[in-house]
């Protein structure tokens, strides 16, 4: 609302002591206080309400004006309870600072001033976002002109001041109101907060509160989408503003829900325009799949250079496989694709994602094993750009996913070498296959496997039976599980970091901040459980392999 209207209310019988020229100015918000310095409490644009308990004399006028021009207020309103009258340095401090300043009767609660002031901009703020929702439906559906989700994002954050954010399913900030930054964490807290929300039937919008002492929160409107289920909560979009919507009317609620119905429109525009690519992917690795010569899988990747922004005319290639289990619901990605499959291609889609927004890798969804395959070019030269590890792609959406796969779902990762040519892509896809049969070996919902790891007896395990690994396991771990049970022992710990250690005594005594003796005892409290020898390489090798299989 603008001071006009606030100075032309006769209920509050406000007095215009200075600022004539400036009645213009709108008032954003509302604080009441008797602070000498209020500066960490305000934002900018309020009209601050004061009883003056903090003026002791003349001198204390001009630093708590100054405080306030600074932080960018509006307006003062100055109670004449305490004092009998609003001070004249007071008027005169504000008259320097070219602050506008009301006095307020003796009779006018701050308390009415402040409802009146939310009420009158609550209201006019639900017009605005009427106005803007109706504009960019009008933009957006005449195409890219509107800005996309970006374009109304701005809008929320310039003109109604409410900073909102567009995040992916992982967290990924896709668009934001530019006032001010999302922190990873908090992104991906919120990620975690929907899709938990999300797989419990939820409807949303949510509200997720802050740390101690921030009172405002986050709301959530998940972006509509076709998906259902654990689909819906592994890949849907959401809306995030900063605010509580816990006191919004419903008139507000319904606004801020029409914008994530045009975002999701935005969305669909976005999935149209990667048709091109995923077929490509498809062809690419249905060629890989019938054996085809190279010169052929060669000439696809030739045409799916500009596609991808390549400059490259022959880049080295990764292969990356996912598979999703435990999906329901209904998945995303290609025509046709399984819901596992779909949501598969679709998670590979955003974890891939470069900077930007950027988006380098061919994604196919649905082979005929299930689950997903991309093809990820890297720079020709080495060490132009680090090649892919299964961990580095996972770690940072490892909690988020987590969230979405509880209860009985998981993804798993396979990553092969980089090949230089097209003729190694289909060892490269076999390899990736492998490496995820590996990863899909382990325990844990969020799980990955490389090249790496295929070099070792870690290349065997995918083949052993589950029957013989928990009975293997059993055998050699159990005691010493037992055993850390009853004495709030860490034997198993020990004994991994014993091994990672490679069998020394002084770099795992110092890693694990013991002394040596310390170690030796626990050591032999482990011997004597099992019945092996820790200085035996063939005993050494067993816990080794039990350790992994039980992971």
């Amino acid at each position: 609302m603008r001071l006009r209207t606030l100075l032309a209310d006769d209920a509050l019988g406000l007095r215009l002591l200075h600022g004539a020229g400036r009645l213009e100015a709108r008032v954003r918000g509302v604080m009441t206080t008797d602070l000498r310095d209020p500066s960490r409490y305000l934002h900018g644009g309020e009209l601050v309400l004061t009883g003056l308990a903090w003026w002791r004399g003349p001198q204390d006028s001009e630093p708590f004006v100054r405080i306030l021009s600074r932080a960018g207020v509006t307006a003062l309103a100055a109670g004449e309870a305490e004092l009998g009258s609003v001070p004249d340095d007071l008027a005169a401090a504000c008259a320097r600072h070219g602050l506008p300043l009301f006095a307020v009767a003796q009779e006018v609660a701050f308390a009415e001033i402040t409802e009146r002031v939310v009420r009158r901009i609550s209201g006019h703020r639900a017009g605005d976002l009427a106005a803007v929702v109706d504009r960019h439906r009008r933009l957006m559906a005449a195409g890219p002109a509107g800005g996309g989700p970006q374009g109304v994002l701005d809008l929320l954050g310039a003109e109604l001041d409410l900073p909102a954010w567009l995040l992916s399913a992982t967290g990924r900030v896709i668009a934001g109101s530019g006032r001010m930054p999302l922190p990873g964490a908090v992104a991906a807290e919120l990620a975690a907060h929907r899709m938990t929300a999300a797989l419990a039937g939820r409807p949303g919008p949510y509200r997720v509160p802050t740390g101690a002492g921030d009172q405002s929160g986050y709301a959530l409107f998940p972006v509509p989408g076709d998906a259902r289920g654990r689909a819906a909560a592994l890949t849907g979009r959401q809306l995030v503003v900063r605010a509580d919507g816990g006191e919004w009317p419903d008139e507000r609620r319904d606004l801020l829900a029409g914008v994530a119905e045009l975002i999701a429109a935005e969305h669909d525009r976005h999935e149209a325009s990667r048709t091109v690519r995923r077929r490509l992917a498809r062809e690419i690795v249905r060629l890989l799949r019938d054996g085809a010569v190279p010169a052929e899988v060669a000439a696809r990747l030739r045409v799916a250079g500009p596609v991808l922004g390549h400059s490259l005319a022959d880049p080295r290639w990764q292969v990356v496989v996912a598979r999703v289990e435990g999906v329901d619901g209904g998945g995303a990605g290609d025509e046709g694709a399984d819901a596992g499959g779909g949501v598969a291609a679709a998670l590979l889609e955003e974890l891939l994602t470069g900077p930007g927004g950027t988006e380098p890798a061919l994604v196919a969804g649905a082979p005929p094993d299930g689950g997903a395959v991309a093809l990820v070019p890297l720079p020709a030269l080495p060490g132009e750009g680090a090649a892919l590890r299964a961990e580095s792609v996972l770690a940072p959406v490892r909690g988020v996913l987590s969230a979405g796969l509880r209860d009985g779902g998981r993804l798993t990762l396979g990553v092969s070498a980089p090949v230089g040519t097209a003729g190694g892509l289909r060892g490269a896809l076999e390899e990736a296959r492998h490496a995820q049969r590996v990863a899909a070996a382990g325990n844990g919902a969020v799980r990955g496997a490389g090249h790496d790891e295929l070099a070792s007896h870690v290349l065997l395990l995918p083949f052993v039976p589950e029957e013989v690994r928990l009975a293997f396991t059993a055998r050699l771990l159990d005691p010493l599980r037992a055993y850390d049970r009853r004495h709030r022992a860490r034997l198993i710990p020990t004994l991994e970091a014993f091994l990672a250690a490679d069998g020394s005594w002084t770099r795992c005594a110092a890693h694990l901040h013991l002394h040596v003796n310390t170690l030796r005892y626990r050591i032999g409290r482990i011997e004597a459980l099992t019945g092996r020898d820790l200085n035996r390489l063939e005993d050494k090798l067993d816990f080794l392999l039990a350790l992994r299989l039980s992971r």
